[in-house]
């Protein structure tokens, strides 16, 4: 028996029984508060794993709660953690006040309702959870290691939805995890690669937002070799197999307006080779017999336009709020929150985009306040405004209700923000001494 267990059975022979009493009580306390220190001690892997599991949870399905509990741990987490650093809560008055009008009509209307589940899902997926993620973010990374592992999990994110959506293509459906993606009885656009949004065009939104990621990964160096090339080359083929016109559209627009924007060499490069990639995924598919009858049956298709024409005559003209569903997120704002509800949501795009080219800020504050990483620097800013473009022109074809797709734009606002409250009170602090 070694000498340190020895003298502790030793001394505890010679306690008296009040003693041992004390010592197990706080024994107990101190393996039951080890998990919270855990979390507090590193609060962005909680974060990381709360956008997870709301990957893998549409909102409008009575699916698990996991990630509902997991996002109240991360709130009350992430504020415990500011409090006993006293961390304060930033506000950012360009996109924090718009999303608190945003919130309050959009509770103000669930309140007048009979109870249901899934209009309170969705309300947390519209309003609650991007509200509340951009604020946890600007206290929750605001490390060089913790941005690093936001890189790492969003590259990891494309190259599991970039899988599924390719295997669904070349009919592996064997390989596609979770199953419920292929159940015909839920969601929507069974016959396309939804991944487990079960809607095939928040999948490509999502694909597209995290491609761009990728791409800037790779200006940087962070993402290279046999990996840059299989994810980069994976992504048109993933964006073809959604068969969503509007996918298409707004990641051939992004990738050309980005290789005329950039003035990186390199990242002019990996667009080259996204439009190369992109001709040869399209034309091994019209090389196949099914996968040629399918792109032009989804090119000629007026299927879905004659509808939401149809639904946009019927609810302007007679305003009947239970018609068919709107297909369109700001035709949707406008119909339950009116012209006020609109005009909110228009100024939060106007101070998201503020966010990539805030004033005040040093030439690259990557470098000064996360001298390890340069993520979100000056060429990430660049690619801000291309990136929210992305999610603004697919919400015009579908109602942005998927909280994964907020979550992850609004956690990326919340670190340009906090990104940009350290470089102007730096400068503050410059100009003061």
């Amino acid at each position: 028996m070694p000498e340190e267990t020895i003298s502790n059975v030793n001394r505890a022979r010679h306690m008296p029984p009040q003693s041992w009493t004390h010592e197990a009580l706080w024994s107990t306390v101190a393996v039951a508060v080890r998990p919270l220190h855990g979390l507090i001690a590193a609060p962005c892997l909680l974060f990381l794993a709360t956008l997870t599991l709301m990957l893998f949870r549409p909102p409008d399905l009575q699916f698990y709660a996991a990630d509902r509990i997991a996002f109240l741990l991360l709130v009350m987490i992430v504020l415990l953690r500011a409090s006993i650093l006293r961390q304060p809560l930033w506000i950012t008055g360009s996109v924090s006040l718009p999303m608190i009008g945003l919130l309050l009509l959009a509770c103000s209307g669930v309140l007048t309702q009979p109870f249901e589940a899934v209009t309170y899902s969705l309300l947390a997926a519209k309003f609650v959870v991007p509200f509340t993620l951009f604020h946890l973010s600007m206290l929750v990374f605001s490390s060089s290691a913790s941005l690093r592992r936001f890189e790492t999990f969003s590259l990891l994110a494309l190259t599991y939805l970039s899988f599924t959506a390719i295997a669904f293509l070349v009919g592996a459906k064997a390989l596609i995890f979770p199953a419920f993606i292929l159940d015909e009885s839920l969601g929507i656009h069974a016959d396309r690669a939804r991944g487990p949004f079960l809607q095939a065009v928040a999948n490509g939104v999502t694909l597209n937002m995290l491609g761009l990621i990728a791409l800037d990964a790779f200006r940087r160096g962070r993402l290279r070799g046999i990996w840059a090339i299989a994810l980069l080359g994976a992504l048109p083929l993933a964006i073809l197999a959604t068969m969503t016109r509007a996918v298409w559209l707004s990641f051939s627009i992004s990738v050309l307006v980005l290789l005329v924007r950039t003035s990186s060499r390199r990242l002019r490069r990996a667009c080259l080779c996204l439009v190369v990639a992109g001709a040869i995924g399209v034309a091994a598919a019209l090389s196949t017999t099914e996968l040629r009858m399918c792109l032009q049956d989804r090119l000629v298709e007026r299927g879905p336009v004659e509808v939401r024409l149809a639904e946009l005559a019927n609810r302007v003209t007679q305003y009947q709020l239970n018609a068919s569903p709107v297909h369109n997120t700001y035709l949707e704002i406008l119909v339950e929150h009116g012209i006020i509800g609109l005009a909110l949501y228009l100024w939060l795009i106007i101070g998201l985009f503020r966010l990539g080219h805030a004033q005040l800020m040093p030439e690259n504050p990557a470098t000064v306040y996360f001298p390890d990483t340069d993520f979100t620097d000056d060429g990430f800013r660049k690619i801000w405004p291309i990136l929210l473009g992305v999610y603004l022109m697919n919400a015009s074809f579908v109602v942005m209700n998927y909280q994964f797709v907020n979550g992850l734009l609004f956690t990326l606002a919340g670190i340009l923000a906090a990104q940009n409250r350290r470089a102007f009170e730096s400068q503050e602090d410059v100009l003061a001494s």
